[in-house]
């Protein structure tokens, strides 16, 4: 089949609003004369049609009178981007969609050899036709930050920084259990007759066995401490294996006889309520999620960066309006032992400065956003602050939206919570693999949201900052949850939110070799923010 005229094929039903199978573009251009044909299929196909199929376009195939040398491209939308960078050939890319449906690179198998056109033109999502005029068509630049610690730090690490962080974290998250358990405080309960049903609302302060093999999990509240007994025999006994320390979750049950502890009947989370309707935005628009590009690092994957940034250029890429970055811009100094062996660029400023030039290849009308990651000139104790006011200035080229790390992003209507993602080493090392494991990033990030909980548990692997409230809990209930920083892709909906790890632009390093990470290289989820649906490019 001649690529060519299969990709104008593709273009010009994309431009008509409609999708088509392989087989139905094989056919159109097989057609003696193609141009006709098409337009006969689109005049005998239903109104309600999205995919064109074979069986719409073998009925018309020996009934074109026309000259196939009248399909030509559809016209450029009105744009500020480069035209010199939309001329830019990128035939040779090795560019893929991935399937929705799926949520590992290992999903499917990746047909490299293909060109652009035959391995995205027919697989991807059907698109909204361009019927708008182009004031209409231009980008509202709809784009609200919330819960952004950059100015608002006051913790001095004080004990009372620490007491106000997690009294403020308790009387929060309590309040998404409250009416669901009748509770009482920890000092009440102490107080109450045996072989009373009764609920408490806590942190959790200790987990331990017993010798018979049961769980006694410890809830602290504002009052107190409480004990309560998880039988092994009960069905939702492994629940406790979810369990972090310093989460607030409730247990129901009954006291025993002399009052001393609580037998559990059952465990609730804070959670996100299964009856979440997702917003979303009322034009078609996109928007490109990616993290940890690494720009400084030997490993920094050049090669990819340009074939994305020069893809954003063309026509497929024309509704993307937002690039949203989780972190990790560079590869940092002094990040871990012996990292000056692996820099290409050992200045930080330096770092940011290439950066900067390669952040210059985007689109300028694309609205851009970048929150720091653990690699990045920040404190590196979370909530991180946005960047300072000479790296801003470094960064001041594309004129991006600069914001703290985790922050609560809403664009055109859809709430999307952007977070780097270092917790996501604790939930992945403290809890079982089936629950979280680094293959499949999403279901740690599924662990953070029914802990209502950027990263519940304190002191460990995760470095945390005592402020006067805290940054870090779920207030609001995302549409779109974005993490980076474990450089694996992983996706998929919890209770109608979409989680997102975007991988990584970085190669394997040692340290990874050194803990058996494999990286996954050059992919960028691409979001519909008018449905939600997600398709994956790979430009490595």
């Amino acid at each position: 089949m001649p690529s060519e005229l299969s990709a104008r094929i593709v273009s010009a039903l994309a431009q008509h609003g409609y999708n088509a199978d392989r087989e139905a573009v094989t056919l159109l251009a097989g057609a003696k004369y193609p141009n006709t044909a098409l337009e006969e299929v689109l005049d005998l196909i239903a109104d309600d049609t999205l995919r064109i199929t074979a069986a719409d376009v073998r009925p018309v195939i020996d009934s074109t009178p026309s000259d196939p040398s009248s399909i030509t491209e559809p016209a450029n939308k009105d744009s500020t981007r480069d035209n010199n960078a939309q001329d830019q050939s990128i035939s040779d890319q090795k560019t893929e969609y991935l399937p929705s449906q799926s949520n590992s690179p290992n999903d499917v198998t990746p047909d490299l050899d293909s060109s652009p056109e035959q391995t995205t033109g027919a697989s991807q999502p059907p698109q909204k036709a361009h019927t708008s005029t182009p004031e209409t068509n231009q980008s509202v630049n709809s784009f609200d930050i919330n819960g952004d610690i950059t100015g608002r730090s006051t913790g001095t690490g004080s004990y009372d920084d620490f007491v106000s962080v997690f009294r403020d974290r308790y009387e929060r998250l309590s309040s998404h259990l409250r009416s669901r358990v009748n509770h009482r405080p920890t000092q009440a309960i102490g107080s109450m007759s045996g072989e009373t049903d009764t609920a408490i609302i806590g942190l959790v302060n200790d987990i331990r066995s017993t010798k018979n093999g049961h769980w006694i999990v410890e809830l602290e509240d504002t009052t107190g401490t409480f004990p309560c007994l998880v039988m092994k025999d009960r069905s939702f006994a492994d629940v406790v294996n979810e369990l972090l320390f310093d989460e607030c979750i409730a247990i129901e049950g009954t006291l025993s006889g002399d009052g001393e502890i609580l037998f559990a009947n059952d465990i609730h989370f804070p959670d996100i309520p299964h009856n979440h309707t997702p917003n979303t935005a009322d034009r078609h628009v996109q928007a490109a999620l990616i993290s940890d590009i690494h720009v400084g690092s030997q490993e920094f994957v050049y090669d990819a960066w340009e074939r994305f940034a020069a893809w954003l250029h063309t026509d497929e890429a024309d509704a993307i309006e937002y690039l949203l970055i989780a972190g990790d811009m560079v590869e940092g100094v002094g990040v871990y032992p012996d990292q000056d062996d692996e820099l290409d660029i050992v200045d930080i400023y330096a770092q940011y400065e290439t950066f900067a030039e390669h952040l210059k290849s985007v689109p300028g009308d694309i609205e851009i956003l970048l929150i720091p990651g653990n690699h990045d000139a920040v404190r590196l104790a979370e909530p991180q602050p946005g960047f300072d006011d000479e790296l801003r200035s470094i960064m001041s080229a594309h004129d991006a939206r600069i914001s703290g790390n985790p922050s609560f992003v809403t664009i055109e209507g859809v709430q999307i919570l952007m977070y780097h993602g270092v917790s996501l080493d604790e939930v992945i090392a403290e809890l079982p693999s089936p629950k979280a494991n680094y293959d499949e990033p999403h279901k740690a990030m599924y662990q953070l949201l029914k802990k209502r909980h950027i990263a519940p548990q304190f002191g460990e692997r995760t470095r945390l900052a005592p402020e006067d409230s805290d940054y870090l809990i779920i207030d609001e209930i995302p549409d779109v949850f974005h993490t980076g920083h474990v450089h694996k892709l992983g996706w998929g909906k919890y209770h109608d939110v979409l989680a997102v790890n975007s991988g990584c632009w970085q190669a394997q390093t040692a340290f990874q070799r050194s803990v058996n990470i494999d990286p996954d290289v050059g992919y960028a989820p691409i979001i519909d923010l008018d449905t939600l649906e997600m398709t994956v490019r790979k430009f490595l």
